[in-house]
């Protein structure tokens, strides 16, 4: 079951038996509810003038919708499982239906293959049980690093167990060789950010920099999260 239901000056999207898997302030759908939204933001915000960008998983659009608003993109391709959630997230939840984005229906790990090469690639694969088995996949995390263009940066959306590390810690310190950045939020999830290769580090004063000349126009700071960044543990 996928449902759209509204309390006040919010609709929520939900999968399943009432699991709530977006938030849109319905007067302005770029206004990033989250923190795990804003978290993933802030990987965006790691490249420094992002062209293209690749979602696998749409939801409601919110961070797909901020992206389009607040960065340099010209071209945005997302991959949704579910028919219903792009058309909803265009009729009811804000999602504007921009020249720039592309979307395609179908299993992110299956059309991956065919995805153009991006700067930005998020990955939040999520149904009303939980993390989808991608999450965990070696090889369809191997491959969205790779498709990574020079430079990018990958941003996945991972739950935290109780000890505060990622879902799947071992397989990631392993897969990305331990040089990857994590980013706990408050909503249980830790966002983790993969840069393309081994060479490429994290840039904190120069993200910093990007998020505070943003934040006028987010309506919002940044700063409370990005000082949660922490290496991979």
């Amino acid at each position: 079951m996928i449902r759209v239901l509204e309390v006040e000056d919010y609709r929520f999207l939900e999968f399943g038996d009432a699991i709530e898997q977006s938030c849109v302030f319905t007067a302005d759908p770029t206004w990033l509810e989250y923190d795990y939204t804003r978290a993933m933001l802030i990987g965006a915000l790691c490249h420094e003038q992002p062209d293209s960008a690749l979602f696998l998983g749409l939801g409601a659009g919110t961070l797909t919708q901020a992206c389009l608003q607040f960065l340099p993109l010209e071209d945005v391709e997302c991959i949704e499982l579910r028919p219903d959630v792009p058309r909803l997230a265009i009729e009811y939840l804000g999602l504007d239906d921009d020249p720039r984005l592309y979307v395609r229906v179908g299993d992110a790990v299956q059309l991956l293959p065919t995805a153009e090469p991006a700067d930005l690639i998020f990955v939040d694969l999520y149904t009303d049980h939980g993390p989808a088995p991608a999450h965990l996949g070696w090889g369809f995390l191997e491959s969205c690093q790779q498709r990574l263009n020079p430079g990018g940066w990958l941003v996945i959306n991972q739950w935290a167990g109780d000890d505060g590390k990622p879902l799947g810690a071992a397989l990631l310190r392993g897969l990305y060789h331990r040089h990857y950045w994590e980013l706990p939020v408050k909503e249980g999830n830790v966002i983790v950010l993969v840069p393309a290769d081994l060479e490429q580090s994290l840039d904190l004063p120069g993200l910093s920099q990007r998020a505070a000349a943003l934040a006028p126009r987010l309506g919002y700071s940044l700063e409370t999260l990005i000082a949660q960044i922490r290496p991979a543990s």
